[in-house]
């Protein structure tokens, strides 16, 4: 199946962090380029700065902040020029790529989101951005944007990972098959590696207080029971990916039982099977647990290194 031309807003913002998550875009293997904006928020000057021009004596002053807005929006034009040229010379079409560089109405974060709203399949923020040491573990703008879009997927970039192996993190949710059928949306036609993963704690670190009384012959019809749900859910999942066009050679199911951590299980199977992308639900199966996003897939993206996370709604 030929998948659809796609729409993907890319969030810039002057940064290395930002100009890798163009370099993941343009190596992601997409059977058809999907259109692109590059979309940069120009800081507004405060009006303070403004006020003292009322003031001749101050015209010094203004004269030397006018040059400096100027030359700030001319290296914003040459960075966003850079964040093209990568995609085109990845084998983007140019009329496939509009780059954006918009002056900030209500803030940086808001006026994103305030974009993302205009028939996009997924935005695109690097994990950190200029500001190194606020948010160290993760930058504040990814922050806002992955609490605050609940209406399209997010793509947050670490480092600069290799996408061409994808892990899905998978359970029995309704969020969990939406991530499928969105990487289905978004790889469909490629050839792409896919593996679908579930891990699930050991009783005795769960949080059920009666665990320790549980015996395990208990625990292993409990194992027995979830797998065999989840071979249902795999097989689900990969009848949706091959009916995009991925190629049912390239998946693969893995289940892990007995993990003292879920997050950390998936970041371990992320690093030993080498994949550069993984893909979340943004809830599952618990909805109690965050209203907002599962606790395993803010976990994931929070304690995660040097890899692509889709938080997928």
């Amino acid at each position: 199946m030929q998948q659809k031309n796609k729409r993907i807003l890319v969030a810039i913002d002057g940064s290395d962090q930002s100009l890798n998550a163009v370099r993941y875009l343009s190596k992601l293997p997409f059977s058809s380029k999907p259109k692109v904006v590059l979309f940069h928020v120009v800081r507004r000057i405060d009006q303070a700065f403004w006020d003292i021009g009322v003031s001749p004596m101050s015209r010094g002053q203004m004269t030397e902040i006018s040059g400096w807005d100027l030359e700030r929006k001319k290296k914003a034009q040459e960075f966003m020029n850079l964040a093209f040229e990568i995609l085109v010379e990845a084998g983007f079409p140019r009329e496939s790529v509009r780059v954006n560089i918009h002056n900030s109405k209500v803030g940086v974060d808001r006026d994103i989101i305030k974009e993302s709203i205009n028939g996009y399949d997924a935005v695109v923020v690097g994990r950190r951005g200029l500001n190194k040491l606020k948010d160290l573990v993760l930058g504040s703008i990814a922050v806002k944007l992955v609490e605050k879009l609940s209406h399209v997927p997010v793509w947050v970039i670490g480092g600069n990972p290799e996408p061409g192996r994808i892990l899905v993190a998978l359970d029995a949710s309704e969020g969990s098959m939406k991530a499928v059928d969105h990487l289905g949306a978004m790889a469909g036609g490629s050839k792409t590696h896919v593996e679908l993963f579930h891990a699930i704690r050991a009783l005795k670190t769960s949080q059920f207080a009666y665990a320790k009384t549980l015996d395990a012959d208990y625990e292993k019809e409990l194992v027995k029971e979830i797998n065999e749900e989840m071979e249902i859910t795999f097989t689900t999942a990969k009848e949706h990916l091959v009916n995009a066009g991925l190629d049912a050679q390239e998946l693969s199911t893995k289940f892990n039982a007995g993990v003292s951590s879920r997050a950390s299980a998936i970041i371990g199977e992320a690093r030993l099977g080498a994949y550069g992308t993984i893909v979340m639900g943004r809830r599952g199966l618990s909805k109690v647990e965050d209203f907002l996003m599962g606790r395993v897939t803010n976990k994931v993206l929070h304690m995660v290194k040097n890899r692509a996370v889709w938080i997928v709604n």
